[in-house]
């Protein structure tokens, strides 16, 4: 096998007193399409400055392309969104594009960066009046302008619209497409379920999952029962519950079980739904568990 794009192997960094990464291990596969999830504080955002050069680490081995990330031939072949991005707002997205591509031997066109993320025909337009969602795709698009073998997307779809994360995920997905490596962190969890081959989530600065959006549901043995009732369901055995007017969606490890209790215990209910877990659901188990563990 070849070695991965991207690497982090035993990696801690800490923040002070604050461990934000804990010995994690990671791999990025080449041609590989990888959601990275986890809670705010989790550790997404610092794993990432330290594959990208960002920052060092305190212990363990980061490589980007089977180098250093802090050397500037191998970032060449990387492109990046973070997730704070700035615009000179007097300059024309043609000015940008123009003044990004020149610092790679190979650029894309203009024409097909714009085209790929729904920016055509905007070339004059100065960035400083273009709504924020424009700008988001821009800051997306310039990731792209160099070729890169591996683009890393730090919560790339916030503040856009449907259409415009729609747009976003068309261009990503042409990408991977043509045999790029995407690595993407997302608060949007349908965004994950859409776009990633891969799911790999972390909590208190580890990896508690790794795998497909189906392995990653299959960590959790949880199924949500969902039901209308003018009167409380039992709780035993349910890990959560929600309630909205008279519906009662309960989460379970035994959803057989649960509504054997249901019909013995004589609550009155109709509209009855079991189904697995979602991957948001399974997001929330795993990183539930890993706050307990560590009380």
């Amino acid at each position: 096998m070849s070695a991965p794009v991207a690497r982090a192997v035993g990696v801690t960094r800490r923040f002070g007193p604050t461990v934000a990464l804990d010995r994690l291990d990671l791999d990025v596969e080449a041609g590989s399409l990888v959601g990275l999830l986890g809670p705010n504080g989790a550790g997404k955002s610092t794993l990432i400055s330290l594959l990208v050069g960002l920052r060092k680490p305190d212990a363990g081995t980061v490589e980007l392309f089977g180098g250093s990330p802090r050397d500037a031939a191998n970032r060449l072949r990387l492109g990046m969104t973070p997730q704070e991005t700035g615009l000179p707002d007097t300059l024309r997205i043609g000015e940008v594009l123009d003044f990004v591509s020149r610092h790679f031997p190979d650029p894309l066109p203009p024409g097909e960066l714009l085209e790929r993320f729904g920016l055509t025909g905007l070339e004059r337009r100065q960035t400083g009046g273009l709504s924020g969602g424009q700008k988001r795709r821009l800051a997306v698009a310039l990731a792209f302008a160099g070729r890169p073998r591996l683009v890393v997307l730090d919560e790339p779809t916030t503040g856009l619209d449907v259409e415009g994360r729609r747009a976003l995920w068309d261009g990503v997905r042409a990408f991977h497409a043509d045999g790029g490596t995407v690595l993407l962190t997302s608060h949007y969890l349908d965004e994950i379920e859409s776009l990633a081959e891969r799911v790999v989530v972390v909590a208190k600065g580890r990896v508690v999952a790794d795998g497909d959006v189906d392995q990653v549901r299959g960590l959790v043995s949880v199924s949500t029962v969902s039901l209308r009732s003018d009167v409380a369901p039992p709780m035993e055995g349910t890990v959560r519950s929600e309630r909205a007017g008279d519906r009662w969606d309960l989460w379970t490890t035994d959803a057989d079980a649960l509504v054997r209790r249901l019909v013995h215990d004589g609550v009155p209910f109709h509209d009855l739904q079991v189904r697995t877990a979602s991957l948001e659901e399974a997001f929330l188990s795993l990183t539930d568990e890993t706050e307990e563990s560590a009380r």
